[in-house]
């Protein structure tokens, strides 16, 4: 990545967003590229120019400034150990808050905008960026119980496909067995489901989704008992794949490890039980998977090009995320089990 994905400002693949270029950072120093790494801080300069007088860490005239400044974040976060980008993560920290919907902008617990996080261009939230939004508060240590992570899991639970007190909209009603405990994109309105519908009117649960939901709820300090955190389990081991995005085939599949990988690794769980009651090393079979789908030349890329998935940078990245929640061995790890 760094030999041939790098531009020479310091940057990747900028003409789709600032945050490919966070993203490639942070998995390189996950790896072990230190950050003293002259091309490592060439991409800090990069994302120093994108920090904005309001806080946002984001590229110019952006629709993205909610995934960009909580990615970037993050990169900074990592990079933080002698504190200079004190300033610069508590003015995104307080950025990122000044966009969640709640009471400051109209929106009171009983709107299902209530606690969620958009793209920044105040259309609507969703799951995805909600997700990304609780990342970058769990990376700075803040309290779970904090009224940031609460509300934003009152938007999740809004999200999921269950029928319980945290959510009684009408399209919950309509969702098959298969899509019970699953999440969709957002609960807005009618709601969302980029997998589709049911015939019945129902919304289609997807996995990525379902990982960012469970994730979420996990981060917020919902406890592994609560049925929410259950029902999820639940779908995860009913749609254990990792050939497919379940719901929504080859797309998205990189953004679908990651935050597999991601999710799996906070529930603290070894083993994914499947509905056929098999315990899968998820490790193992992420490692695995990987393994075969990359290039000669070391990277990844999806041919299903939905969400920039065609870039070799971003989806490198999410491959290399992805592989730093698994065991460095974990092939050989499950021969023995």
């Amino acid at each position: 990545m760094l030999e041939k994905g790098q531009a020479t400002d310091g940057s990747f693949s900028k003409q789709l967003s600032p945050a490919v270029t966070a993203l490639c950072t942070s998995a390189l120093l996950e790896h072990g590229v230190p950050q003293a790494d002259p091309k490592i801080q060439k991409s800090l300069a990069f994302l120093e120019t994108q920090i904005r007088s309001d806080g946002g860490i984001y590229g110019e005239g952006s629709n993205l400034r909610n995934y960009e400044t909580s990615v970037s974040l993050m990169c900074f976060n990592r990079v933080n150990g002698d504190g200079n980008y004190d300033e610069t993560i508590q003015k995104a920290i307080a950025f990122l808050k000044g966009l969640q919907w709640d009471e400051s902008e109209g929106y009171d617990l009983n709107s299902t905008f209530y606690g969620g996080q958009g793209y920044g261009t105040h259309k609507r939230p969703d799951a995805s960026n909600t997700s990304y939004f609780l990342d970058a508060l769990k990376a700075v240590a803040e309290d779970p119980q904090s009224e940031a992570f609460q509300k934003a899991a009152t938007f999740m639970s809004r999200c999921q496909n269950l029928s319980t007190p945290h959510n009684t909209a009408e399209w919950v009603g309509k969702a098959s067995v298969d899509d019970e405990g699953g999440f969709i994109y957002t609960a807005v309105g009618e709601g969302e489901s980029k997998a589709g519908e049911t015939p019945d009117g129902g919304l289609r649960s997807y996995a990525s989704m379902t990982y960012a939901g469970l994730k979420s709820l996990l981060y917020s300090g919902v406890d592994q008992n609560d049925i929410r955190v259950q029902a999820a389990k639940d779908w995860i081991g009913r749609h254990y794949d990792l050939n497919s995005n379940p719901g929504m085939g080859q797309q998205g599949l990189f953004y679908y490890y990651h935050i597999f990988a991601k999710t799996l690794a906070a529930t603290g769980d070894p083993f994914v039980l499947t509905e056929d009651q098999q315990k899968k090393n998820w490790q193992a079979d992420l490692t695995r998977r990987l393994s075969e789908l990359q290039r000669n030349d070391g990277s990844w890329t999806n041919p299903a090009d939905r969400w920039f998935e065609g870039d070799p940078n971003l989806v490198t990245a999410y491959a290399m995320l992805a592989l730093s929640y698994c065991d460095p061995n974990p092939l050989a790890k499950a021969d023995h089990e």
